[in-house]
């Protein structure tokens, strides 16, 4: 896909002023960095750094939990929500493979807002209109809503000067602010393992609140590279490396994530998964030095033999280390066990560790 049929949010003019690297992403035209990966991963964990997420899907969901259909549709509980609360799941299909991984704001009784991913809308946006039911109403407004990211130790020192009452947020909870004189969702959610908000404002307005956050000492812009790197620390998952169509979130560690109390797509072979244990499992690895895995190399035990293979690699600056998440057969290897990772000609030492590699986040601050 050439830069033409790309896509662009609203702040493509504002990253090539700054001087962005652009890359190709789920179909986008996204900064990939900006000052560069490293300067931008420590300005995210020391002070603010801001995201444009703009390229994201939003549904409207009209309609009771249960009569519209769409409780059957994820995997999370979502008939005991609060209002103003959100909830991150999956949707599934009928092998239990994960469409796509969201997140589900409840803004009234009977009325839902769903947040996907980028390069997965269109077929979210299917797959939910062909079975929610004649009860619910669909509303796609991913092309009127434009979203920044504003994570980091110290964003909501920077928002306490824009958004009055934002404190009182806790994570994973959402409300209605007043934003240079819009009234917009801003929910206490993000993807980096900080403390941080996501601000969703009219697409043809959103520059003007970019505008505004950068002109305070303590904000810089960040791109996906360093959010990956960020990501990668805390052990999220990312679809497309960690999740897939192929796979179940009980082979790829979101067990937390489903509630077996409910009926959804896909249950059936979750719940035999339950009962017999998953083929697969996703594990952390630590590399015994900086050289960092990469996505699709091979993992291999002591003895040579291939296990599986990296979805997810990067140098942690934390730990001064390469680290990764990994796909493999799931009775093959436990925590402290010394594996390898490359291909047949060059293999690197790693040990099996957790998937969370950093935990001195601000993100329950």
């Amino acid at each position: 896909m050439n830069n033409e049929q790309l896509q662009k949010t609203p702040l493509y003019n504002s990253h090539l002023a700054l001087k962005a690297k652009m890359v190709s992403f789920g179909g986008w035209d996204m900064p990939v960095q900006y000052e560069g990966i490293l300067a931008e991963y420590d300005q995210t964990r020391t002070s603010v750094a801001i995201f444009d997420i703009s390229h994201m899907g939003e549904f409207i969901i009209e309609g009771d939990a249960i009569d519209s259909g769409l409780d059957r549709l994820v995997t999370m509980d979502i008939v005991s929500m609060p209002i103003q609360s959100c909830r991150y799941g999956a949707m599934l299909n009928n092998q239990g493979g994960v469409l796509d991984d969201l997140i589900v704001f409840r803004l009234e009784e009977k009325k839902w807002f769903l947040v996907v991913n980028a390069a997965t809308t269109v077929k979210d946006g299917e797959h939910l209109q062909k079975h929610l039911t004649s009860q619910a109403k669909f509303i796609d407004v991913s092309a009127q809503t434009g979203k920044i990211d504003v994570q980091g130790p110290r964003s909501r020192d920077v928002l306490n000067g824009l958004v009055e009452g934002i404190s009182r947020l806790d994570y994973f909870t959402f409300d209605f602010f007043d934003l240079l004189g819009e009234n917009v969702l801003i929910s206490r959610t993000g993807y980096t393992g900080e403390l941080g908000y996501e601000i969703y404002y009219s697409w043809d307005k959103i520059e003007t609140v970019w505008d505004e956050l950068l002109k305070n000492d303590l904000v810089k812009p960040a791109g996906l590279g360093a959010r990956d790197l960020l990501r990668l620390e805390v052990g999220y998952s990312l679809y497309g490396h960690e999740l897939s169509e192929q796979r179940t979130p009980l082979e790829t560690g979101l067990n937390r994530f489903v509630n077996f109390d409910k009926d959804f797509i896909g249950k059936e072979v979750l719940a035999q998964q339950q009962t017999e244990g998953v083929p697969y499992k996703i594990i952390g690895l630590t590399s015994e030095s900086r050289r960092a895995p990469r996505l699709e190399q091979l993992i291999y035990n002591e003895a040579g033999e291939h296990i599986g293979e990296i979805t997810s690699g990067g140098f942690s600056p934390y730990l001064q280390k390469g680290i990764g998440l990994g796909l493999v057969k799931a009775s093959v290897t436990q925590k402290g066990d010394q594996i390898f990772f490359g291909n047949d000609k060059a293999k690197n030492l790693a040990e099996v560790t957790e998937k969370i590699f950093y935990k001195n986040g601000s993100l329950k601050n």
